[in-house]
């Protein structure tokens, strides 16, 4: 039975596809692309094409931002929001700590909690801690999470909820600075130096068997900058004899990880490196770089390191005698200089806020702002960000392409859209949400099963994507059971978590509920509630089919409730469906 169940639900989505194929073929070609490609964009030119582009610049578009949009453009919105104030996340945690029980109990929920505050924006307003509005950097920030990886599933990382906010408050700081900032600032942070073995990292010692661990080495290379093969300049493979080329060996990784010897927490000496872990969770040396311990540094051995056209060093190989900073600063700029870290970082950003399968002129394009953003700036993520949303192809590919655009829907981003559609809020300003998001919908921010993330960029689903050589990275965690228990969670707070529920859990004032009083008013009239739905939601992609089903459906329901009933089920109905489903 869940065979078939997720049998049909690949199938409602692949129909939900064709559907908009269909829809865009009879769409006229000036129409579809009346900006041209060669033209700068300047603005939305309708209510459609800005839902759009918020539903790839944040996390769902709310009525005001689409206003906003429109008065400012795409360029200036942009960079309205380059300038907002930062949302942090363990300025939260310290509020949550000085309300009883305190510090003691802080745990992991009340850093989901921040985070879902941020995303979902659920603020109240006279908390100055939750007021800002930077809604692309934290969209961009969850993208890089789910890129430079840490995770609370960790054993290490299990009751460090502040070194973890303070690692996500790191993303959303150099989001929109230089990558290569942020490589090294991610390096140094305990909360990756914890989870993948760098702190605490010690020069080889044969007499005791020691030798330095060669995880975060690997990792740095494969999954934070260039990956396994070398890459051309649009993302695609450098084939010889048929064959992708490897990036590196394993004298390589060897000689990153004794590059990555000698760091621990701030404050620890010679003395007690290796029994020097803050007491605490709140401690500081949780939220500050770690730092070298020069005696455990191995400045003796010559390091192989990356070998490519135009390496700084001689061959790749980073001579002995440096002290731990300098051959820290030297292996991230070797690696940050390496020609796959442009196209590597646009496929990524570009999967993550855009489409599953860009065009290999669409990385090419995205890469080569990052190689140079038109002021000879490598690394510039501002215009790497610019690139990937003002890009012809993420403006108007659903119209050009509209068999292979497009992603799956990352399932927790649902529940939060519905919370920005409806203007979710509690009676206190905090946030419980009984389970944790990875049991309903198979993720967390900064909980990932592994560091390969929820989902490996290249996974392809089985069947129809895979034999079109597509790939669907989201579709690795539709598994049988979340394919159900996503939704029913969803049913859950939808029809029972809204503003005058007597359902019992709805009366604690830490549960979001959904304000459903401007929906209902459109609940008079079927269509315009649907077609509502349609812009917030399908950024106004709904097919004519799936239109009519949910208007009939609608005008069954009884209008006694103030509309209460035909709220709740248009916002399931839509919610759950294959055509909303694909972003």
């Amino acid at each position: 039975m869940a065979a078939r169940l997720r049998a049909r639900c690949l199938f409602l989505l692949l129909l939900a596809l064709a559907l908009i194929s269909n829809s865009a073929a009879q769409a006229p070609v000036g129409q579809i692309f009346h900006g041209g490609f060669e033209n700068d964009l300047v603005g939305p030119a309708n209510d459609s094409e800005a839902a759009r582009f918020l539903d790839q610049a944040t996390f769902g578009p709310r009525t005001q931002d689409i206003t906003r949009l429109h008065q400012l453009g795409y360029q200036a919105w942009i960079d309205e929001q380059f300038a907002a104030p930062i949302s942090l996340e363990a300025p939260y945690l310290d509020w949550v700590s000085t309300r009883p029980p305190g510090q003691n109990g802080v745990y992991q929920q009340a850093r989901l909690e921040t985070w879902l505050i941020n995303a979902a924006q659920l603020y109240d307003p006279s908390n100055p801690l939750l007021t800002h509005n930077d809604q692309l950097r934290q969209r961009v920030a969850f993208a890089l999470s789910e890129m430079l990886v840490v995770s609370d599933r960790n054993a290490a990382l299990l009751f460090q909820q502040w070194g973890l906010a303070s690692y996500y408050d790191l993303l959303a700081q150099h989001s929109f600075g230089n990558y290569r900032q942020l490589l090294e600032a991610v390096t140094k942070h305990p909360a990756m130096g914890s989870f993948l073995n760098m702190l605490g990292n010690r020069k080889p010692d044969p007499a005791l068997n020691i030798r330095p661990d060669e995880n975060f080495a690997r990792e740095v290379l494969q999954l934070f900058s260039i990956g396994l093969h070398q890459l051309n300049s649009d993302g695609t493979p450098v084939l010889v004899n048929g064959q992708p080329v490897p990036t590196y060996g394993q004298a390589t990784v060897r000689g990153f990880a004794h590059v990555f010897t000698g760091w621990n927490f701030a404050g620890c000496t010679f003395a007690d490196y290796d029994d020097c872990e803050p007491g605490n969770p709140y401690n500081p040396p949780w939220q500050q770089p770690m730092q070298p311990i020069e005696g455990f540094h191995d400045n003796t051995t010559h390091k192989q390191l990356l070998n490519y056209p135009g390496v700084a060093l001689p061959g790749g190989l980073l001579t002995a005698g440096g002290n731990a900073q300098a051959e820290l600063t030297a292996a991230i700029n070797n690696i940050f200089n390496h020609p796959n870290v442009g196209p590597f970082v646009a496929r990524h950003l570009i999967q993550r806020l855009v489409t599953s399968n860009p065009t290999a002129a669409y990385v090419q394009r995205v890469a080569a702002q990052f190689n140079n953003n038109g002021q000879g700036v490598r690394g510039d993520m501002r215009a790497v960000v610019r690139a990937v949303l003002l890009d012809m192809e993420a403006r108007f590919g659903q119209q050009a392409a509209p068999q292979t655009f497009g992603k799956l829907r990352e399932p927790l981003l649902r529940l939060v859209q519905l919370w920005r559609l409806s203007n979710a809020r509690s009676a206190n300003g905090r946030v419980w949400l009984i389970t944790h998001p990875h049991v309903e919908y198979g993720q967390a921010p900064l909980s990932a099963p592994s560091v390969f993330n929820f989902f490996k960029p290249n996974f392809a689903q089985p069947g129809e994507i895979r034999d079109a050589g597509l790939v669907s990275p989201e579709f690795q965690i539709a598994t049988d059971s979340l394919l159900v228990s996503a939704p029913n969670d969803l049913y859950w707070r939808i029809f029972y978590f809204y503003v005058g529920s007597t359902y019992s859990y709805a009366q604690d004032a830490d549960q979001v509920l959904m304000d459903y009083a401007p929906l209902r008013t459109l609940a008079v009239n079927p269509l315009q509630l649907v077609e509502h739905l349609n812009l917030r939601l399908l950024g106004g992609g709904m097919s004519t089919f799936m239109r009519d089903v949910l208007v009939t459906r609608l005008q069954a329901l009884p209008m006694t409730d103030g509309g209460l009933l035909r709220v709740q089920h248009a916002l399931f109905l839509v919610i759950t469906s294959p055509e909303y489903s694909i972003q």
